[in-house]
């Protein structure tokens, strides 16, 4: 109880998405209907899937791993930011992170999209704004948030060039840089804070006072 007190926003996010995710797992009706189609959408119908598809995922992996996420960021950052710059991050990115891919696949009829990564990248590069030497552990191997914040978005913009596979890397690409940008919008003296943050850590490092 105190959790939904201190991060409604977050908390209602963060429920109402498993719930939707795991009934739509089980209801393909459901899951047709929520999931974005690039092709349907540029023609101005189905305009509602710019939110719904961020209510619903692929399999487990991909609800786990979003979810996962959300959870170590999501609640810190609403505390640290407010509860409607939280809402505003989140929706907003969830919209503008898939537009890119809309114009990208408008021609494409097979093309589908789901899942919450472009509002949930948005969320992770908001708080790196906040935390940018927080430690994160990515594939075992600690390091520095702004570091992996720069890998990130490196990979993400090579893979949504290459195009190989079925991961939205634009709506990553995209939900982060959003997350920055209303970041730094809502928040006067987020860079003056980031720098000091980077500067106390790089000092940390080199043992200097």
């Amino acid at each position: 109880m105190e959790v939904l007190n201190a991060t409604p926003v977050a908390s209602i996010i963060f429920i109402f998405t498993l719930i939707t995710s795991i009934y739509a797992f089980n209801d393909h009706q459901l899951l047709g209907k929520f999931m974005m189609h690039p092709y349907t959408v540029s023609k101005g119908r189905n305009l509602y899937t710019f939110i719904t598809s961020g209510l619903v995922h692929a399999d487990w992996m991909h609800l786990f791993f979003n979810m996962f996420t959300f959870y170590f960021f999501a609640f810190g950052l609403e505390r640290m930011i407010g509860h409607w710059q939280f809402a505003l991050i989140y929706i907003g990115s969830l919209i503008l992170s898939d537009i890119p891919t809309v114009i990208k696949h408008k021609d494409n009829y097979s093309y589908h999209s789901l899942g919450a990564s472009g509002a949930i990248s948005a969320v992770l590069f908001s708080y790196i704004l906040f935390d940018p030497t927080a430690m994160l552990g990515v594939m075992f191997i600690p390091m520095p948030a702004v570091l992996f914040g720069v890998l990130y978005l490196i990979y993400s913009w090579y893979m949504a060039k290459r195009g190989m596979d079925n991961i939205g890397h634009d709506a990553h690409f995209f939900g982060a840089i959003t997350g920055l940008v209303f970041t730094i919008i809502l928040v006067p003296g987020i860079i003056p804070h980031f720098w000091d943050k980077i500067q106390l850590g790089l000092q940390a490092l080199t043992g200097g006072g």
